[in-house]
């Protein structure tokens, strides 16, 4: 069976996430826009490594919605060195990532690499899977991640959400 092409691991898209400054300001203020209710994420991240090392220091809080079948997550750094917090910090508040959902995070995160991006970001997910970021904003300012989701999370009111 050939190998896939990175195209083809970006096309399910998932959810985007917003890179915020104060979590509970930044819900209050979706919500006054009809956009909501937010709940916690219930996806637990392990063994997270930023730049090829390991990050056990790295938190984030994060709340997510969806509208229709796209998904909306706010993340909020709250500790350790990371990109979603330099970027917080360089830029501001808005976009960070766009996401696409992967049957094998190994095999996609080495199909990207061999296509010559490079993770900056990654973590395991409780209960199966993971995730990987990579170095695609030079062009646009939006950081791709893959995730390969658990399956205990299938019927999860955010988690759960199909891809389109």
């Amino acid at each position: 069976m050939p190998k896939k092409r990175v195209g083809e691991l970006l096309t399910k898209f998932h959810h985007m996430g917003v890179l915020v400054k104060n979590l509970d300001e930044a819900v209050e203020y979706f919500q006054a826009l009809g956009i909501g209710p937010f709940g916690p994420s219930n996806l637990v991240h392990t063994d997270r490594v930023v730049y090829g090392k390991s990050a056990p220091d790295v938190k984030n809080i994060v709340k997510a919605t969806k509208i229709g079948p796209i998904g909306i997550e706010l993340i909020q750094p709250v500790s350790g060195e990371s990109p979603p917090k330099r970027i917080l910090e360089s830029r501001g508040e808005g976009i960070y990532h766009i996401a696409f959902v992967v049957d094998d995070i190994e095999e996609a995160t080495s199909i990207m690499m061999e296509a010559g991006f490079k993770v900056i970001y990654s973590s395991k997910n409780e209960g199966g899977g993971g995730m990987a970021f990579f170095d695609t904003d030079r062009v646009g300012g939006i950081v791709i991640e893959l995730e390969e989701l658990p399956p205990h999370l299938a019927d999860d009111p955010y988690w759960g959400i199909k891809s389109w």
